[in-house]
């Protein structure tokens, strides 16, 4: 599978079209829209989150509610467009030369994309940088998503900590546990720690200032195998680490034990392997994944979310023009986006894991799919 996504952050809205999705899979639009909804949430977020209220309009790929096997293309409008048109218009026209960013923030995309793309405005790199692109990510996690509930794959994520104010946490997250995340503002399993990251919010935003934070990703129910450990583009560590990476505002990506692997001896870390039924491991230090292979347990990893470059009281930059010291430029923002990173994050994994099972066990239609999957396990058990 694969896909393109094209649009700004202020143009008429963004536009997806995934090319590979396996036919007959059942597909609920509302699914999309409730993962849309889940990204614009979060304790800390700004006011264009209260402009726009997302919602996909799938113009082809599905009829009556399943996949054809086509091309699945989805657009979601911007209604700030609304407020944008004359600035962000395709069309040649006369516009106001004072409107341009010249200003660089740090921390953005703002500077290198100016000298990259020759660009004097640097609006022209900001509204593709922005995270408004993640919409269309979420969208293709939430389609993802559908395919992999029809093998019992389940992706959740969780905040770990914000601004340093970590959550606590719990050897056994059930059913029970991610309801508790998901009902919280910060994504985060204990209420009072919920209070303090509010506050901690709260400060910066009256600070002017912003927070980042950590989270992590959990993918239950993959069975052994997916990915590969011939090539190097193959791997499905690699491959998550891309995807993750790629997300705005990443900085860090580590799986199962992470950073903590270089600092134990080996007799500490690897995960030692029991037979009794099936192939168990005694723990997960590898958070699911060896050599590039899913190793049948619950794949786990964590990324670092540095906090937004725009601040309401800007740092010292350039103007890029002039030449003079400046404060950067500010665009509407928001304190804290890392519950918003957390969805986002989750649906980035679920395609990776949609793709990959996609890659192991083939077929055109959801059938097919099944048909050979269910070979495979049945080969597994047999092991």
């Amino acid at each position: 599978m694969r896909y393109l996504s094209a649009g700004e952050s202020h143009g008429k809205g963004m536009v997806m079209i995934l090319e590979g999705f396996p036919s007959n899979v059942k597909i609920d639009i509302g699914e999309i829209n409730h993962e849309l909804g889940r990204r614009q949430k979060g304790y800390g977020r700004g006011k264009r989150m209260s402009i726009e209220t997302d919602s996909a309009e799938v113009l082809s790929g599905i009829r009556f509610g399943q996949t054809l096997g086509s091309p699945i293309s989805v657009f979601v409008k911007n209604r700030d467009w609304e407020n944008w048109k004359l600035n962000m218009s395709c069309e040649n026209i006369f516009h106001d030369e004072g409107l341009s960013i010249r200003s660089p923030r740090p921390g953005h995309a703002d500077f290198p994309g100016a000298i990259k793309y020759n660009q004097t405005d640097m609006r022209n790199i900001l509204e593709r940088a922005s995270a408004r692109e993640t919409v269309i990510r979420t969208a293709a996690g939430a389609l993802s998503k559908q395919l992999l509930k029809e093998f019992g794959i389940v992706v959740h994520n969780r905040v770990v900590s914000i601004g340093g104010v970590e959550d606590l946490d719990v050897m056994d997250k059930d059913d029970s546990y991610w309801e508790k995340v998901k009902a919280s503002d910060v994504s985060m399993y204990d209420p009072e720690t919920e209070k303090k990251v509010k506050q901690s919010i709260d400060k910066a935003k009256e600070d002017g200032d912003t927070l980042g934070g950590i989270v992590e990703v959990y993918i239950y129910n993959c069975p052994v195998g997916l990915g590969s450990h011939v090539h190097y583009d193959r791997k499905l560590s690699a491959k998550l680490a891309m995807e993750i990476m790629s997300l705005q505002a990443v900085k860090g990506f580590e799986i199962g034990a992470g950073f903590e692997t270089a600092i134990k001896p080996g007799s500490q870390i690897h995960d030692e392997i029991y037979y009794q039924d099936s192939y168990h491991h005694k723990t997960n230090n590898a958070g699911g994944i060896e050599g590039g292979i899913s190793n049948g347990e619950t794949i786990m990893f964590r990324a670092a979310v540095k906090p937004i470059p725009t601040l309401m009281k800007p740092l010292q930059t350039v103007d890029m023009e002039s030449k003079e010291r400046v404060a950067a430029c500010k665009e509407r923002s928001d304190v804290c986006a890392v519950p918003a990173a957390g969805v986002i994050m989750e649906n980035i994994a679920a395609w990776v894991i949609a793709s990959e099972l996609i890659e192991k066990f083939g077929g055109d239609s959801l059938e097919e799919l099944k048909t050979n999957y269910n070979n495979y396990m049945t080969y597994l058990g047999e092991r």
